[in-house]
């Protein structure tokens, strides 16, 4: 290390004697680097390669993904109807519009809807709800006849005069029609108020007894075409969904909401999160930064060389990286903060000293040689020792990680030379003056004495808060789930939360591959009987059981209502004078049913007599709204019954291609999608429901699974680069310090530092996720340095610590880089407002232990101990 000493300060003089070649070099670089990462700049947001490959939980996972690659990577379209009709129609015709855009889709396909299940989706209802919904439409088809045969106004009028006039004849009163009388007035009293109206024929149907199921919401299931150079890699598709949405009409003010999400919109929206309040962000974070090294170093031009120099170095290690790891990744990324927190250290401690010997130098280049004599040896110990611990990543199964400590440790030795070389010219060119002294304060000398005799009681009171730390360990929280990390107003992360409250809708599924599906059948099977499993699905759920009684029944009822449904004759379109007519007499037919009946079904019928009577006399424009209303749902019902009574026998070789291609992939293995017991929202449900699943079948794959394994993966990533990184630090200072005391006094308050800090997050609750675990290399890095200066300056036989040049270097520059990056809890994003919080209490933990704790623990200085 000495030989490094010695480098350092022949760089800083070689700098100040060409400080002129010195920038021109630099900018140079600089030049090269910008031209370099404008030409090979690339970034990808696909989260699965954060972490190897080559872990058991990925390569199952990566069988299924490569047996059913149409899985992966899709975007759900969530339809929700004011009426069943407008769910169906919406969804139909969006599905449309979607499957003719082969740029930006690859597959469109709705997974409750299309041919088969608009034929055969009656047959998947238990054998009592098929005769239900059979008995409902006969019962129904006094009014279904004259509207099959005149599917406008004026047939819905003779519908509803011939239910009024066989009600009067058979004597039997119109009770038990409230319901459906009701509806239909309150559907024209809403025209006629000008308030927008929907109206179902299906739920008016179907009524509020098993039979006619009448769902609200449909799905679309869409696989879009990625860039992965872009930070949003499906936002294009999101775009043409939402536009295709819109020009058909798609929308609340039409009775339906389209919503969007999935894989795909998820991760696009974590990022607009992550752009929201950015400017904000940003803004904050430079004007503190600007702040707090004025604070430090009292000179403007000083703050400017100290600036100029990090983004030099941010700009080369930026390069750096990219020809080291290609591109960069989500989490890669992160060395930017690294940087500019333990570059912006390096540049600190040089100036603060530089500013300390200007009091004694009044020449610039021997205050500056006298600076990095001064400090040049501990700035390379601590470079050296950051370094290490950086590319102790390397081994991680967390590639992510693993490519970031290769690109941070690469800036710790830029941060270095340009703290050398850069940064010495720079104050030279810009003619730094001399300062005063600051004053030395009463206070922080009663301290250091403090700390040197009473240093026992300081020691055992962070022996009691190491302790306490250490028991709250088994409390934090290490909550690796990714969609706690998504901002839960946005609109992909509030419907899938939405989704998630219902079992059956649940994105909390498990795939299991088999070889084939007979294999699939016996161990869903199996899986079904588990006591945390809903149901197992394969291939063969499609086939539906009980089909001979069900089909018998949609038999019977298709002979009866055929000629009902399929009228040899249609009506003419009615003009409006027909229709005014028909209204009149519906009106006047449904007040005669009334005047026999006084129940609650002659009220229902007197205030639908009404309700026609008014329109009859309205506007033409009104008749028109009031068929929009009631006419326009009418084709997509009568559409959806004719189909249900073509059912056909269901068998493996009949079902859909398409349908057929989600089960069974092209090698004949077969897939099992597992669907949780109840809600399955929380951590603990969700690793039950997958520890169920896999005592079944260990090769499961999928969210519930991928979460708890990646979060496994992480912890033990940063638990064996923790390792790794002290051993290596712990072999570098034994090597330079040649004391194993020294390098525990080193290494001590960093440990205890990080207790403190986890100690910290279970007292507030915060949780250690995807995104804040960031902040302990950086904390790691930042201690392993303050802490090297404490040392190195004992040894050379420092005392009053805290009035030195070197506590108001370590305190302004943990002050700025806690300053600077705590604006990051002005996100929007969850992930890194965390990251915000545990780097603000991680600084203010290692600030505490670097100016209080090390100064106790080192006593009176090495050269007067006796």
């Amino acid at each position: 290390m000495p030989a490094l000493s010695s480098l350092v300060t022949q760089l800083v003089a070689a700098s100040c004697r060409r400080p002129r070649l010195t920038l021109l070099a630099a900018l140079a670089l600089c030049g090269a680097a910008l031209i370099f990462s404008a030409g090979h700049f690339a970034m990808t947001t696909d989260t699965a390669a954060l972490i190897s490959p080559k872990e058991p939980w990925r390569i199952h996972e990566a069988a299924m993904d490569a047996a059913f690659p149409d899985n992966t990577d899709t975007a759900l379209i969530v339809l929700d109807g004011a009426t069943p009709e407008l769910a169906e129609a919406g969804a139909s015709r969006l599905a449309g519009a979607l499957a003719l855009r082969k740029d930006v889709f690859s597959r469109v396909v709705r997974p409750d809807g299309g041919d088969f299940f608009a034929r055969e989706g009656l047959l998947f209802d238990s054998l009592t709800e098929v005769k239900a919904a059979t008995d409902q439409l006969l019962k129904a088809q006094p009014v279904l006849g004259p509207l099959a045969a005149d599917p406008s106004l004026r047939g819905v009028a003779h519908g509803l005069s011939t239910l009024a006039a066989g009600a009067v004849g058979s004597g039997a009163g119109l009770d038990g029609l409230e319901g459906p009388l009701n509806a239909v007035a309150a559907a024209l009293e809403g025209v006629e108020r000008g308030r927008p109206g929907y109206f179902s024929w299906q739920g008016l149907i179907a009524g509020s007894g098993p039979g006619f199921s009448a769902p609200l919401r449909r799905f679309i299931i869409t696989k879009p075409r990625l860039d992965y150079d872009d930070l949003t890699p499906g936002a294009r598709a999101t775009h043409v969904a939402r536009a295709a949405a819109e020009a058909l009409h798609l929308n609340p003010g039409h009775g339906v909401r389209v919503r969007i999400t999935g894989s795909v919109p998820l991760s696009d929206e974590e990022f607009s999160s992550l752009a929201d309040k950015a400017w904000m962000v940003g803004s904050v974070m430079g004007a503190s930064m600007l702040l707090m090294l004025w604070l430090a170093v009292r000179s403007w031009r000083m703050v400017g060389a100290i600036v100029a120099t990090t983004l030099c170095g941010l700009i080369l290690t930026a390069a750096l990286g990219l020809l080291c790891v290609g591109r960069f990744n989500l989490i890669s990324v992160a060395f930017i903060p690294l940087f500019v927190g333990l570059g912006v250290d390096f540049g600190i401690q040089l100036a603060v000293r530089f500013r300390a010997e200007r009091l004694t130098h009044k020449d610039l280049a021997e205050a500056l040689a006298a600076a990095a004599e001064g400090v040049g040896g501990a700035l390379a110990l601590a470079a050296a020792a950051i370094t290490l611990g950086f590319f102790a990543f390397l081994p991680t199964a967390y590639v992510g990680v693993s490519e970031l400590g290769v690109i941070a440790g690469l800036g710790m030795i830029i941060a270095l030379v340009l703290s050398a070389t850069l940064l010495p010219a720079l104050l030279v060119l810009l003619r730094v003056p001399a300062q005063t002294a600051p004053a030395r304060s009463v206070a922080l000398a009663r301290l250091d004495r403090f700390l040197v005799e009473r240093r026992r009681l300081v020691l055992w009171g962070f022996a009691l808060s190491m302790a306490l730390s250490v028991a709250a360990l088994p409390a934090v929280q290490f909550d690796f789930n990714p969609l706690h990390l998504k901002n839960p107003r946005g609109e992909a992360m509030s419907t899938l939360q939405d989704l998630m409250r219902d079992p059956d809708q649940s994105p909390n599924t498990i795939d299991v591959l088999t070889p084939s599906l007979g294999a699939a059948d016996a161990v869903a099977a199996k899986l079904s009987a588990l006591p945390e499993v809903s149901q197992a699905v394969t291939l063969t759920s499609f086939v539906p059981r009980d089909q001979p009684a069900k089909l018998a029944a949609i038999s019977d009822a298709q002979t009866l209502l055929d000629p009902t449904l399929n009228p040899f004759d249609m009506a003419a379109p009615p003009t409006d004078a027909d229709t005014a007519a028909a209204l009149k007499t519906a009106g006047a037919a449904l007040a005669a049913a009334a005047s026999a009946d006084h129940g609650a079904g002659g009220r229902a019928a007197l205030r639908l007599s009404r309700a026609l009577g008014a329109l009859a006399e309205a506007a033409p424009a009104q008749r028109a709204a009031a068929s929009g209303v009631l006419i326009a749902p009418l084709g997509t019902f009568l559409d959806g019954v004719r189909a249900l009574l073509t059912a056909q026998p269901v068998t493996l070789a009949s079902l859909p291609a398409t349908l057929r291609a989600e089960w069974i992939a092209p090698s004949g293995a077969a897939r099992i999608q597992v669907f949780p017991k109840g809600a399955v929202q929380d951590n603990a449900a969700l690793v039950r429901f997958a520890k169920a699943v896999r005592s079944v079948a260990p090769e499961a794959s999928g969210g519930p699974i991928s979460i708890q394994e990646a979060g496994r993966t992480i912890a033990w990533a940063f638990i064996e680069a923790g390792l790794l990184s002290l051993a290596a630090i712990t072999l570098l200072l034994l090597v330079v310090l040649r004391s194993g005391r020294e390098v525990a006094f080193t290494l001590a308050p960093i440990v205890l530092s990080g207790f403190l800090t986890l100690g910290t997050c279970v007292v507030i609750g915060q949780p250690i996720n995807f995104a804040n675990i960031i902040a302990f290399p950086l904390l790691f890095g930042v201690g392993v340095a303050f802490h090297i200066y404490f040392v190195m300056a004992w040894r050379a036989g420092a005392r009053d610590f805290l009035q030195s040049s070197l506590a108001r270097a370590v305190f302004f520059s943990a002050l700025t880089t806690g300053a600077a990056f705590g604006a990051l809890m002005l996100s929007s994003h969850p992930g890194t407002a965390s990251m915000g919080k545990i780097l603000m209490i991680a600084l203010v933990w290692t600030l505490i232990c670097a100016l209080i704790f090390e100064p106790a623990l080192l006593g009176p200085p090495k050269a007067v101990q006796t």
